[in-house]
């Protein structure tokens, strides 16, 4: 019990998505596109880097939003195996049947999961 056994299981909970969303991202790039750069003489990292990379941002960066929403639901579960942070006071007003902590402690977590979806839709999106 402790924070490395949390980490490993917010780890194991949150990063499937980033994982599946990225992998979806590089295989939704046109051929096409690769096969230009290849046939211009880019390497294979360059092909990564400059083509790849930036085309399947938007889908990279849901993946890494939705695996920190996943990441923040577990902050609860991981303080009932004793890591500490938001989820200690969460479970500290579920314990005690004190409504006003817990909701509190809730919203503080809800509130910093809206401010990191907001950041990361807005690096995602597309640039003018």
């Amino acid at each position: 019990l402790g924070k490395v056994p949390a980490v490993f299981a917010t780890l194991v909970y949150a990063l499937p998505p980033l994982v599946r969303l990225t992998e979806l991202g590089l295989s939704q790039i046109d051929q096409s596109l690769l096969q230009a750069a290849h046939g211009l003489g880019a390497s294979r990292w360059q092909r990564l880097r400059r083509i790849a990379l930036p085309l399947a941002l938007p889908s990279i960066m849901a993946g890494l939003n939705q695996s920190v929403m996943m990441a923040l639901s577990m902050v609860v579960v991981a303080s009932m195996i004793g890591a500490r942070g938001l989820g200690e006071d969460v479970l500290a007003g579920i314990q005690t049947l004190n409504v006003g902590q817990g909701v509190e402690a809730g919203l503080a977590i809800v509130a910093l999961a809206m401010v990191i979806d907001r950041i990361s839709q807005a690096y995602g999106g597309s640039r003018r």
